[in-house]
């Protein structure tokens, strides 16, 4: 394990006063384009929005395999939501050690997507005996969001594009999905998630303060540890498509060798479900990097729409599931 890099910590607040937008691209362009993790601070989830999150999920995922089981994923059908228990979600096609809650956008049974059958469309499954859950989750998802458009102003300066640009092209109806994970005290052979990258845009990570999370770099791999009221933030394989691989998207991995129960909490900020996906002005030709990515798939050679891609990928990780929806 590598100590000699750590990821840089940008304050993102003038972000969201709407001030120093530029200064603030310049430092989030030099973190895409070295490792394409950073953290963030002065982000727009409070504190008080995370305490309660962390609350009511230690509450949920300590009652009995039963009670989370009535709300298991299979009860959502196509929306893709719920609960899935230890071993049920893959990383390269190997059982990952963790226990996690799916969400999304909340949609009504009236919603045209809903009503067309759209895939990962729908309403979210909550826990009756942990009714607190549902406000923590909407909450952290919203102001996430709020985060999320920020920052890809930002990206979109850093690569001399207008400010507005992702969310005009890409993200005026994003595609929001929310994960809580929780890992149990492990050995330090057992992989909490295997080596992989985001499928996305961008990603905000909140962690408690057991860590675990690990980043690949040139040098090795180096730890993430939590860093009290930042997030960790990383591109996906969407941004480092649209920018013809010159930001990177990287591969990352959790091993919780606490000895405690961890929890960490993902929300993905990816381009809408109709959204054709098209490198960005003037990087139409990327190289073929296949050969140097973890799982040596070629990210600049798709084209289509964003919900086909993240559908290829979704039904790879619970297969069981896709038979049922696809």
């Amino acid at each position: 394990m590598s100590n000699e890099e750590a990821l840089p910590v940008i304050d993102v607040a003038p972000l969201l006063s709407g001030s120093d937008a530029k200064q603030i691209g310049h430092q989030i362009g030099a973190a895409c384009r070295n490792l394409g993790f950073f953290y963030v601070k002065g982000h727009a989830i409070g504190a008080e929005t995370l305490r309660a999150l962390d609350v009511a999920s230690r509450k949920f995922f300590v009652l009995p395999e039963a009670e989370k089981m009535k709300i298991a994923m299979a009860r959502s059908g196509r929306a893709w939501r719920g609960y899935f228990p230890v071993g049920g979600e893959l990383t390269s096609g190997k059982p990952d050690r963790k226990q996690g809650l799916y969400f999304g956008e909340e949609l009504g049974p009236d919603d045209p997507r809903v009503r067309a059958g759209l895939a990962l469309h729908g309403a979210n499954l909550f826990p009756e005996a942990v009714p607190e859950l549902r406000p923590a989750v909407l909450r952290f998802m919203h102001e996430a969001t709020r985060s999320a458009h920020a920052i890809m102003e930002a990206v979109a300066l850093s690569l001399g594009l207008d400010a507005q640009y992702f969310r005009q092209t890409y993200t005026a109806d994003p595609t929001l999905l929310f994960r809580i994970f929780e890992y149990p005290a492990g050995d330090d052979e057992s992989w909490g998630v295997g080596e992989h990258t985001d499928y996305g845009l961008l990603t905000l990570l909140a962690q408690d303060e057991h860590g675990g999370l690990q980043v690949k770099t040139p040098n090795g791999w180096i730890e993430a540890p939590p860093i009290e009221g930042a997030l960790v933030c990383n591109i996906g394989d969407m941004l480092d498509r649209l920018t013809g691989g010159v930001y990177r998207s990287t591969p990352h991995r959790v091993r919780n060798v606490s000895g405690k129960s961890r929890l960490s909490f993902p929300f993905f900020f990816d381009p809408g479900w109709n959204t054709k996906i098209v490198p960005l002005p003037a990087r139409a030709n990327p190289r073929d990097d296949s050969s140097e990515r973890w799982d040596r798939a070629n990210v600049h050679a798709f084209s289509g729409t964003y919900g086909d891609y993240l559908m290829g990928k979704v039904s790879k990780v619970f297969p069981d599931l896709a038979r049922d929806v696809v």
